[in-house]
């Protein structure tokens, strides 16, 4: 258990020491000092999920030097990194010529391990001083003569080293010296290194990886302005078609009861007035529908959260932060959970907290520990790095139990005792009234699937860029970028929600809460309809593998996403119902 605690309370020290700016250790180094090269993991370029320990492949080094490790964190285990001492000796601001690292002689079966790899255009990954590089295993080269094909490995890697004053600020990695890849042949691994002063800063160190031509693009700048407008546009239409209306049914209710037998057509035209003493009456399966509440409510304030923590902070910088901040916000954030699921839960006349409460703890989680323990099981069988180690298993489970489990607990007990009364603005008649038959195209599945086309396509283009950057190795950076859309997304689904009720209210329809709920997390299922047209158009992934991690991964994106835009949509249109009822009805 000391280890789990460990675990936790570095992972919080990360958070706020990603922050601000801050580093995991420090990064001065005297002339002469030693700086450990570390070395990562190898994996086919097309497929940035399936990777495997460096010393898979049959280098000769893995047997002539001492094998350490350093500290990994929660976010890197989870992330699957795996660094291991590479063997090369590099002393800070001292040149290394060329050094021979070992020689090998392949055999039959160290050479076909070389060649999959170089048919499969395997990269490794290193870090020196916490900065990333990498290089390729080799290249194929074919015989013009008779089209077959030969394989080269890198034998030599030539390290260029920048550093200002007592501090690493660049370095680049050239692959050279390729040698034929056959069974008996002789290879001699080799390596140099070369310094140069610089006077780049080290907090602009990182700048080099940063892809500001794409994330920057002109593209990125309309979108977010074509999103905006589009805010612009979908609020005025909201408020004028709906206050209009709504002004024009609070002047006819208004009038004397003389009048309103003269207004024979009222019923028709004011449809969500006849169904008042039903509009508030809970939903039906409210334990589940409380749960999700309460969940998208923490999601909602999680997002937000993480959003302003990467602004201010560089959680880029260092290896596993972001997945770090993620878990221990949402362990911090369960309070908010349970207060929303458990206040909304009793004002609703639940009776059975407890599995409310429990409910909610597990909802979200469990989903998200069913798809990883399956990915995670076929990545133990394929060998793999992305398969997390037992005790992180352990640490996980352990930050839920008595961080999250607890706070959800106490949230639903204030909720329910602070927020738990019901005041709403009329009474809730004791027969429920008849539903009448509507149109097709007013059919509550119809809303559903029609709400979430808006917020997609208010969002859409920054799908693009954020899959970009998590599937083909860049850098997300422009988290400013992602609040704007962030809230455009949250105004928009508030907005398409509200018509849908409204229009379904006016159907004599008041069963408003799930399709509320629905028609703004159907946003969810455009954006995995779109993620398997990336898959299939905008990347060269293939094999069970990646196949089952990619959809995987993105199954638990679209339900957390769906939860989060379904409570977005159920707590704006809760206040547009409770404000439209507002008024004496007789």
């Amino acid at each position: 258990m000391g280890y789990i605690f460990r675990v936790f309370f570095l992972s919080v020290l990360l958070l706020a020491c990603g922050a601000y700016g801050g580093e995991w250790h420090d990064h001065d180094y005297q002339v002469g000092k030693e700086v450990i090269l570390w070395v990562n993991k190898v994996w086919p370029f097309r497929n940035p999920q399936e990777t495997y320990l460096y010393y898979n492949l049959p280098w000769c080094a893995r047997e002539n030097m001492d094998i350490g490790t350093p500290g990994e964190g929660l976010g890197e285990a989870l992330q699957g990194y795996e660094l291991r001492q590479s063997g090369m000796q590099m002393y800070f601001a001292k040149d290394t010529p060329r050094h021979v690292l070992c020689k090998q002689t392949l055999t039959k079966e160290d050479a076909e391990t070389f060649i999959y790899a170089i048919k499969n255009q395997y990269w490794y990954q290193m870090f020196l001083d916490d900065l990333p590089i990498w290089g390729m295993v080799g290249e194929v080269v074919e015989n013009p003569d008779d089209r077959s094909h030969q394989y080269y490995i890198y034998t030599h890697k030539k390290f260029v080293v920048t550093f200002n004053d007592q501090r690493i600020i660049e370095v680049n990695l050239t692959s050279e010296n390729p040698m034929l890849v056959q069974p008996g042949a002789v290879l001699e691994f080799s390596y140099s290194v070369e310094w140069h002063p610089t006077d780049v800063l080290f907090e602009d160190r990182f700048d080099k990886y940063l892809d500001t031509v794409f994330f920057e693009h002109q593209i990125h700048w309309f979108s977010i302005f074509n999103s905006f407008m589009m805010v612009i546009f979908l609020v005025g239409l909201v408020s004028m078609i709906l206050m209009r209306t709504l002004r024009k049914d609070y002047a006819r209710y208004s009038k004397d009861d003389d009048d309103l037998e003269d207004d024979r057509d009222l019923g028709d035209e004011s449809g969500w007035k006849q169904v008042h003493g039903d509009v508030f009456r809970a939903p039906s399966h409210l334990l589940l529908f409380s749960s999700l509440i309460g969940t998208g409510h923490q999601l909602a304030l999680l997002v937000l959260s993480l959003i302003i923590f990467s602004i201010l902070g560089t959680y880029y910088r260092t290896r596993g932060t972001a997945v770090t901040a993620f878990i221990v916000l949402y362990a911090l954030t369960s309070f908010v959970g349970g207060y929303g699921s458990g206040g909304y839960y009793a004002r609703n006349g639940g009776k059975h907290w407890i599995q409310c409460m429990i409910l909610t703890a597990t909802l979200f989680p469990g989903v998200c520990f069913a798809i990883g323990f399956f990915l995670n099981f076929i990545a133990v069988g394929y060998g793999s790095l992305a398969a997390i180690p037992f005790l992180t298993w352990l640490a996980v489970i352990a930050i839920w139990g008595f961080v999250s489990f607890p706070l959800t607990l106490f949230g639903t007990v204030v909720g329910r005792n602070w927020n738990g009364v019901a005041d709403n603005p009329c009474r809730i008649n004791p027969v429920p009234r008849q539903i009448p038959s509507k149109h097709w195209y007013q059919h509550p599945l119809v809303n559903v699937m029609l709400g979430g086309i808006l917020p997609f396509g208010s969002i859409f283009i920054e799908m693009y860029f954020i899959f970009t950057s998590f599937w083909h190795y860049k850098y997300y950076y422009v988290y400013g970028f992602m609040l704007l859309v962030y809230i455009i997304l949250a105004i928009v689904s508030i907005c398409v929600t509200i018509v849908s009720t409204y229009f379904l209210l006016n159907s004599e329809d008041y069963r408003w809460q799930w399709t509320s709920y629905l028609s703004s997390s159907s946003t969810a299922l455009y954006v995995f309809i779109y993620s398997i047209y990336y898959f299939l158009v905008k990347t060269k992934m293939s094999g069970f593998f990646q196949t089952f991690f990619y959809f995987g991964y993105l199954a638990m994106f679209c339900i957390g996403l769906g939860i989060l835009c379904g409570a977005l949509g159920f707590i704006g249109t809760s206040v547009f119902v409770r404000r439209i009822y507002q008024i004496k009805i007789d």
